[in-house]
């Protein structure tokens, strides 16, 4: 079936939840519907700890720098100090004000991204391929030349159009690798695009992010990456044990593994053991880029005599840390990669910190096995709130926050109907 949704009514959606979850599971009486703005909980800003800035483009801090602030007043039950995870929402959520600044960018009558009408203006240099049009679904729009007809002759096409644009300038840090667009996560592939191209074309895009921690003496401990300053983005930024977006051609499952191998030596042994434990999702607008990201999480508790070593290059270096230590780093600085911070907020839920605040009251109420961060300004498509949710049952309150809490880890651990318990594999539909 196709969908028709206008630009107007997709905007007016866009920070709120979509489809509602009654929609969404018509067979369960669910209620009540709640719409919700992260601004609508944030805590008056004097009250919040001082975040320390850091350029996305170069390194200004050092391991010294993450200790010492991570060790520094630790309050996990203290509800009024979230205003450093909501910062870490915005950041990832940010200029919904300008999404009417886009058109939509359509291929066989589906929308598959959004792009920006002055970025579309490099793309009129290339009018045998791309083609502007109108009609009553969507209003103006861009669409592939419709000669055109197979995913691999609109992919050789736009390759040619984003090989000049990156040559210029326009496209930066072209990677030679290919993202498929699709309008979700199940649709077929309709072609395959530059994966630096990606925002500009508004495209959904998908990644694996894998928390890597070791249990000691009842702590745990998360094992972080400090990126190399080689990295074309976020040089010398902290970042998850393995993490990867998820390009064209390979599993969820096989990428992880891959992942694994190259950023962390993990083998796929011990990769084997990673636990899928949901997603998280987000859109965020910077000048001409929209990302349309969702990225699927994923646990391995590692033995505790592991110690990682980097095989592409790619990572500077490792540190093992507290996670009450992470959180505090989180909290006040920038020094993780902004969707890190994402995944890893949703590890601290889900392991029991924060169990007295509002934030884990309603975080609970709305989640179940696949611990979506529906606090988040976006939500995925229906397809894959189907695709991720295969009990929708919602685990309401009671008055033991913390034994409501173990229960649901064990349920996700053993339930058999829960989407693949052994591997990371379900999310690959």
């Amino acid at each position: 079936k196709r969908l028709c949704v206008s630009p107007s009514k997709m905007a007016s959606g866009f920070c709120s939840l979509r489809p509602t979850l009654s929609s969404l599971f018509s067979s369960h009486a669910l209620a009540p519907t709640l719409r919700w703005r992260p601004s609508s909980l944030r805590i008056s800003r004097a009250l919040s700890a001082a975040t320390v800035p850091i350029s996305s483009s170069s390194s200004s801090f050092t391991w010294d720098d993450v200790v010492e602030i991570g060790r520094e007043e630790y309050a996990p039950d203290n509800s009024s100090d979230l205003t450093g995870f909501l910062e870490k929402v915005d950041r990832c959520n940010r200029g919904s004000e300008k999404f009417a600044e886009f058109i939509p960018f359509v291929i066989e009558e589906r929308v598959v991204g959004y792009i920006h009408k002055g970025f579309t203006e490099y793309l009129r240099d290339f009018r045998d391929i791309f083609t502007f049009s109108q009609n009553v679904c969507v209003g103006d729009h861009v669409t592939l030349n419709l000669m055109f007809e197979k995913p691999e002759d609109r992919t050789r096409a736009v390759a040619d159009a984003i090989k000049i644009l990156g040559d210029k300038g326009i496209i930066p840090g072209i990677r030679n690798e290919l993202y498929p667009v699709k309008p979700s996560f199940n649709a077929p592939v309709y072609f395959s695009l530059e994966r630096a191209a990606a925002p500009y074309f508004g495209i959904k895009g998908y990644g694996v992010h894998m928390n890597g921690y070791v249990e000691r003496d009842g702590q745990k401990f998360l094992w972080i990456g400090k990126r190399s300053l080689a990295k074309s983005t976020y040089p010398g930024m902290l970042d998850h044990l393995v993490a990867g977006g998820l390009p064209h051609g390979i599993s969820c499952g096989e990428n992880l593994v891959k992942e694994c191998e190259e950023e962390a030596g993990i083998s796929k042994f011990i990769a084997d053991r990673a636990i899928a434990v949901g997603a998280v999702s987000y859109m965020d607008i910077d000048h001409y880029c929209f990302k349309r990201d969702v990225l699927f999480c994923y646990d391995l508790e590692l033995p505790e005599d592991f110690v990682p070593k980097n095989q592409d290059g790619e990572v500077e270096s490792f540190k093992l840390i507290p996670v009450a230590e992470v959180a505090n780093v989180i909290r006040k600085t920038s020094f993780f990669k902004a969707n890190c911070s994402l995944v890893i907020i949703d590890f601290l839920f889900r392991h029991g910190y924060y169990l007295d605040s509002d934030l884990f009251s309603l975080f609970i109420a709305f989640v179940h096995h696949t611990r979506i961060i529906w606090l988040l300004r976006s939500v995925p498509t229906l397809e894959e709130w189907r695709l991720l949710i295969k009990d929708a049952s919602v685990f309401f309150l009671s008055d033991n926050l913390s034994r409501q809490f173990r229960c649901l880890d064990e349920h996700a651990h053993t339930n058999q109907e829960s989407p693949n318990e052994h591997s990371r594999d379900w999310a690959d539909g």
